[in-house]
């Protein structure tokens, strides 16, 4: 297997660095790879004539994005609203957005509800609205980035590569482990497995353009390979999540850990978290009583590999532990006041994991093995060299 970096002295040199807030500035790229990146916006906000778009936007939010937006729906013939709010931490949706969502046939939002408030999640069931959640595109520049011009059809079939690796059918366990002692096992039912085969985002469809879609722009996480919603569970719903991660890093922290930090999890709750260090005390009085929100993979070649705010990595292979705490961390509302997840959210970040489905491995020593199917080859090399698109991750 190729050797990638993975440690904690190459993430330290990485000129992309990033677990704490600072502005992006990606050079400016070349007209041709512009367009790709223009090309694949376009696609993505598949906006139609007659669409209703409403826009839920923050504060923070770059102003051209929404312009980008509000210009692809008029030139389309829809019509178009935004509504902004406090920040992008809503966990619910406020009644007074509500009424201007009730209209919408298309939704572009920053809003950390999009995903699991029930609410959205029947505007889409129940009336079909088509959502995008942009957490990856708060900045008009990124469409400079290689992330951004990445082909969206290819990426979709690197996802669809790492579904076929799950297995057919039946009962199996997800079980994680790394060289620092990770051993964290989720247990798969036969219905959970083929309630995730049937979600849009591990169909690998990452266009807009089916009735009551989600999928995420700049189309970077992947899907996660674990997430209750995903999987048909219901809200507080046990299923025997056990086993200890050792990360190598989190959102929140500007360098990696130094020192040991273990977050141990006994029937679908964070027991307890191992370790001496400042980092540790501050899970430790943060994560206790928390649980499982997702076990992310990051599938874009082209994602910075060491970049994991505000959100965890999109580089392949690179995993988050996503924990849902039972209350805000003050760590990070003093280090991140305006971070685009709430406060209640952890992000824990592993680059060297092996993922096993079954007998069947995902990700092997960071590795998305996805990669090298043949089919994903086959369709890059329709875009250029199969090996500069898939394994120059950038760094």
């Amino acid at each position: 297997m190729t050797a990638f970096s993975n440690k904690v002295e190459d993430i330290m040199a990485s000129s992309t660095r990033r677990g704490l807030p600072r502005k992006l500035q990606p050079p400016v790229s070349d007209t041709a790879s512009y367009m790709r990146g223009v090309d694949n916006f376009c696609r993505v906000m598949a906006i139609r004539p007659g669409d209703h778009v409403v826009m839920l936007t923050d504060p923070l939010l770059d102003p051209r994005v929404v312009q980008a937006v509000q210009g692809l729906a008029r030139g389309r013939g829809a019509t178009f609203i935004s509504y902004m709010g406090e920040s992008t931490r809503y966990v619910t949706v406020p009644e007074e957005a509500k009424v201007l969502l009730e209209r919408a046939t298309f939704v572009v939002s920053t809003w950390f509800a999009s995903v699991l408030d029930p609410y959205c999640i029947g505007l889409r069931r129940k009336k079909g609205q088509r959502w995008v959640k942009i957490t990856f595109f708060r900045d008009l520049d990124l469409l400079h980035t290689p992330q951004a011009q990445f082909p969206v059809d290819l990426l979709g079939e690197i996802i669809r590569a790492t579904g076929r690796m799950f297995p057919e059918a039946g009962d199996f366990t997800l079980q994680i482990t790394d060289p620092r002692g990770t051993d964290f096992r989720v247990p798969f039912t036969e219905k959970m497995l083929q309630h995730l085969r049937r979600h849009n985002r591990w169909r690998g469809h990452n266009v807009a353009d089916e009735d009551g879609c989600y999928v995420h722009y700049l189309p970077t996480h992947g899907p996660n390979l674990f997430e209750p919603s995903m999987v048909g569970l219901q809200p507080d719903e046990k299923i025997g999540i056990n086993g200890i991660i050792w990360p190598q890093w989190a959102v929140g922290f500007d360098e990696p850990f130094k020192e040991p930090l273990g977050v141990e999890f006994r029937n679908d709750v964070v027991h307890a978290v191992h370790g001496e260090s400042w980092e540790a005390q501050v899970m430790r009085d943060y994560l206790i009583g928390g649980t499982l929100e997702e076990v992310g993979c990051g599938h874009n070649p082209k994602a910075p590999r060491f970049d994991i705010y505000p959100a965890g990595p999109n580089s392949p292979g690179a995993l988050h532990f996503g924990i849902n705490a039972l209350k805000p961390s003050e760590y990070l509302r003093r280090v991140m006041p305006n971070w685009e997840e709430p406060h209640i959210h952890m992000d824990l970040v592993t680059y060297d994991s092996t993922v096993m489905a079954g007998n069947r491995t995902l990700v092997e020593d960071g590795y998305l093995m996805s990669l090298r199917d043949p089919a994903v080859r086959s369709m890059a090399e329709t875009y250029g060299d199969p090996v500069e698109l898939l394994e120059a991750y950038p760094v």
